[in-house]
């Protein structure tokens, strides 16, 4: 696949990915007055806020394409080298973070597990005095 062919490819990717900016913009508004009504308590109001925060994720799906096709773009003819690299290390500065949010957003969802390296250990969550297995207050952390 060449280069061009490439750019082509993402490009139609990113005008696909650009029709959610509008229910994005909807669902922060909710999120935001819900923020606000709440106040910090705990209720409804919070609860709608927390689910929307969560939804607002998957307007994200793939946006980190965006960026990367920013990045492999051609700059325009006569741009200073001090723009050109700003605006690539913000390209791919942004579309790394934007492609590690999605992982711990699945992660978060649970739809994505890491079975090779586990956070705690089954056998880290009771320990033993005298015979006895007593319930620890919280998870050991095995590294």
């Amino acid at each position: 696949m060449s280069l061009d062919a490439a750019r082509a490819e993402l490009a139609l990717a990113v005008l696909y990915l650009n029709k959610a900016k509008a229910r994005d913009k909807i669902c922060r508004a909710i999120q935001y007055g819900s923020k606000f009504l709440s106040n910090g308590e705990p209720g409804t109001a919070q609860n709608v806020d927390k689910s929307t925060s969560l939804a607002r994720k998957v307007f994200r799906l793939f946006k980190f394409i965006n960026d990367l096709h920013g990045l492999i773009s051609p700059t325009a003819p006569g741009t200073p080298l001090s723009f050109i690299l700003l605006g690539k290390s913000k390209n791919a500065l942004l579309s790394t973070f934007l492609f590690l949010d999605q992982i711990v957003w699945l992660g978060r969802t649970g739809i994505y597990k890491n079975k090779e390296c586990p956070r705690t250990h089954p056998a880290a969550s009771t320990h033993t005095h005298g015979g006895k297995a007593k319930q620890p207050n919280s998870f050991v952390m095995i590294r």
